[in-house]
């Protein structure tokens, strides 16, 4: 593509208009009952999103499931051969089971073990010898895996003769992601009605030219046919490069218009003023800051100093000294004459953000009256307030009188008005939405400021891909004083006799003059009252804190001691009261749900007890044990389970305990996990609004999307001269993936 002058595209080289079918409804290809069910299953509704339904993986006709690779909890479709089918009467129940049992390329019979619940079509057609390909959710039974009521759909006998006989030449299988109700064939078959009814040729590249040309990519119109109708075992690979390319280019160039946009933005510069609290306030520090803490400090100074809205995510470790930079950050702004709203996820962590920075600012924090001139006023604001605290809390805001105002969901309300908000910090930034973000920054004159914090550890490839429109800075180091954290896994399907040791080094902790944490992943009573979503859904009961408390106060390990309950359930002033008595050394025990996750710094709490710990993620668990440990004295966790060993949910809790590093654990999780935890899809087993992309295979391939999507974008915003590459986008823009593009 030819230039202007002016540095921007010739109006002459302006692409056609992109393939019009793309957008078309489904139904006008391939009938109104397929496209019904393509929308039910799928939620797809147009020609394009079908042509982007791509396979997520390939067997070759000959080549059988290797069976011993499947994993429980996920969806598998596989090809295999059946060597025997059983069927026999329910011994609780009328009605019959059909046991099936195939085999793989080994010829040995499986050990997954295929049922079907009065399956009289299953009984008829899985006959000795037939290949078939089943597909279903993987589940674990008496140690077993299994397959229950799989779909399943049989391959005739002529066309499999023919392909044994010709098993290098055969196309490969696609299988395309599914569901219970539309497995992976019924996708393929859409997709082979699909394909001959479009002019693939026709189909403008996204990609420009030279990129193109650069990355080596197949044609567009090859990539589609190959990838979804390889010819062999070898071509399929070349369109999946394609379509990574594709897809990050897309998604990066979405990131990079946010930033374009960011950047024009007009906002109030705030720049640091000498002599003032800010100056006060690092004289006044009782320690230096870190290297980390000094330099991102500076950068972040710059750009609040600057005229356009600063857009960071600051993420680092528990205890590494995020809150020391932000603060900076805020009496920075109100040096300036500004104010800074805090954003704190709970009521708890509210508090404790207020008791912190108070703490850290002493004098300097008390309001002009008490602290001098250069003093601020720092104001809390939550929904459970009396409404005498709360309406002086609104009424310091709105005057400009608190510099700093700290709180929840409530600063969003509408009568919660500011004088000059120049600096929004968003502490966890996952736990809130855009349009919450959106309605704060609403309430400034120019658009604030903003700076995002998080302890959960996120990836390099993950933040350019998630938080792409955000300038990423980390701090690694621990403050002095801060000592490592150990873990340990407590298997109790093993070894049983070791909940009394469990309860005995609780005590111990608790002689030694320290406190303990109990964490369980629900509340107690109520059947579906879990402060987080289970990670397995396989019906085993949870450990809940009414219950557990109960069961500690009878024991003799813990006699005498004070033993508490912390919950989402109680009253803001309980949960605050029980959260300062236990901050004051009043309760040697706390029982609590993850309301303790995030903020919460009792420095004399040495020893935390996770029960159930196989129901927590492993950055969920690396946030909870960052609460102990924080006073100088030594921290250890205890992650304890009741599943046996080998079961997918304890490589987590060992991994955990394998390492006190959250970004090689949040690498980890990756890997563990579907993407879609990691990317905000879904809380658990989603789709991410990944197609194609790996954040941890691609990260070279996203980087270079990257530059490339700034470099488009600089030269055609609105991108007028690339109208294939904006239609990619609006077909990629789904309301999946647009929730984790909003996060920043």
């Amino acid at each position: 593509m030819t230039s202007s002058s002016a540095g921007g595209p010739n109006p002459a080289s302006v692409p056609a208009t992109p393939y019009p079918e793309l957008g078309w409804e489904l139904s006008r290809l391939v009938g109104s009952p397929s496209a019904k069910a393509v929308a039910k299953a799928l939620d797809i509704t147009t020609v394009g999103e079908m042509l982007h339904h791509f396979p997520r993986r390939y067997l070759a006709r000959g080549d059988l499931t290797d069976l011993d690779q499947l994993v429980v909890d996920e969806e598998a479709t596989i090809l295999a051969r059946v060597v025997e089918l059983k069927t026999r009467y329910m011994q609780t129940r009328k009605g019959t089971i059909s046991d099936v049992t195939i085999t793989d390329n080994s010829g040995r019979p499986s050990g997954l073990k295929i049922s079907f619940f009065n399956g009289f079509k299953a009984k008829a057609e899985l006959q000795p010898g037939v290949l078939a390909m089943f597909s279903g959710r993987v589940s674990l039974y008496n140690g077993a895996k299994v397959l229950t009521n799989p779909g399943y759909v049989l391959l005739p006998d002529d066309e499999l003769a023919e392909h044994e006989a010709e098993v290098q030449s055969a196309k490969p299988v696609p299988i395309y992601p599914g569901t219970a109700n539309f497995p992976s064939w019924k996708s393929e078959k859409i997709i082979q009605t699909l394909l001959p009814a479009l002019e693939l040729e026709k189909i403008p590249d996204p990609i420009p030219k030279h990129i193109a040309a650069r990355e080596k990519l197949m044609p567009l119109w090859e990539a589609y046919t190959q990838i979804h109708a390889p010819t062999d075992m070898d071509s399929f690979p070349a369109a999946r490069k394609r379509f990574r390319y594709q897809e990050a280019l897309a998604l990066q160039t979405v990131l990079a218009q946010k930033r374009f946009e960011a950047m024009h933005l007009d906002a109030t510069g705030r720049p640091t003023v000498q002599g003032g609290l800010l100056d006060a306030f690092d004289a006044s520090l009782p320690y230096t800051l870190t290297a980390g803490q000094q330099e991102i400090g500076t950068l972040i100074a710059g750009e609040v100093a600057a005229g356009h809205p600063m857009h960071r995510l600051l993420q680092g470790e528990v205890g590494s000294g995020k809150t020391v930079v932000a603060l900076r950050a805020m009496l920075q702004v109100v040096d300036a004459g500004g104010q800074a709203a805090f954003l704190a996820p709970t009521e708890v962590l509210a508090a404790q953000h207020l008791y912190s920075i108070t703490e850290l600012l002493g004098i300097l924090g008390a309001g002009k009256l008490l602290g001098g001139p250069h003093a601020t006023q720092v104001t809390l604001l939550t929904g459970s307030m009396p409404s005498g605290t709360k309406k002086k809390a609104l009424l310091a805001a709105a005057s400009g009188e608190a510099g700093i105002v700290i709180g929840t969901h409530a600063l969003l309300s509408d009568n919660v008005q500011f004088a000059d908000l120049g600096l929004i910090v968003v502490d966890e930034q996952h736990r809130f939405g855009v349009e919450q973000r959106d309605a704060l920054r609403a309430k400034a004159l120019k658009p604030p400021h903003l700076l995002v914090m998080t302890a959960t550890p996120i990836p390099r490839t993950v933040a350019m891909t998630v938080f792409g429109d955000m300038e990423v800075s980390e701090l690694t180091e621990l403050p002095a004083g801060r000592t490592p954290i150990t873990t340990h896994v407590a298997p109790m399907a093993e070894h049983p006799g070791w909940e009394p040791r469990v309860w005995a080094r609780a005590r111990e902790e608790i002689d030694a003059g320290r406190q303990v944490y109990v964490v369980c992943p629900k509340i107690g009573e109520l059947p579906d009252d879990a402060d987080i979503p289970p990670t397995e859904g396989d019906g085993r009961p949870m450990a809940g804190v009414l219950d557990v408390v109960r069961y500690l106060r009878e024991l003799p390990a813990l006699s005498g001691k004070c033993i508490e309950v912390l919950h989402g359930r109680l009253d803001s002033q309980d949960k605050q009261g029980t959260m300062a008595a236990f901050a004051a050394g009043e309760i040697d025990v706390l029982v609590a749900t993850t309301v303790i996750e995030v903020g919460v710094d009792v420095r004399n709490a040495t020893l935390m007890v996770v029960l159930d710990a196989d129901r927590f993620g492993i950055s969920q668990l690396h946030q909870l044990r960052g609460r102990v440990g924080r006073g100088g004295h030594a921290g250890t966790c205890l992650l304890v389970t009741n599943l046996e060993p080998g079961h997918p949910s304890r490589k987590r809790l060992d991994a955990v305990a394998a390492t006190s590093d959250g970004f090689v654990l949040a690498k980890n999780d990756l890997e563990m996990r579907r993407e879609g935890d990691i990317l905000g899809a879904r809380q658990s087993g989603g789709v991410s609004g990944l197609r194609m992309l790996s954040v941890l295979r691609d990260e070279a391939l996203i980087e270079r999307a990257r530059h490339d999507a700034t470099d488009l974008v600089s030269k055609d915003p609105e991108l007028e001269f690339h109208p294939a590459l904006k239609l990619e986008i609006d077909m990629y823009l789904t309301e999946k993936n647009e929730a984790f593009l909003e996060r920043g």
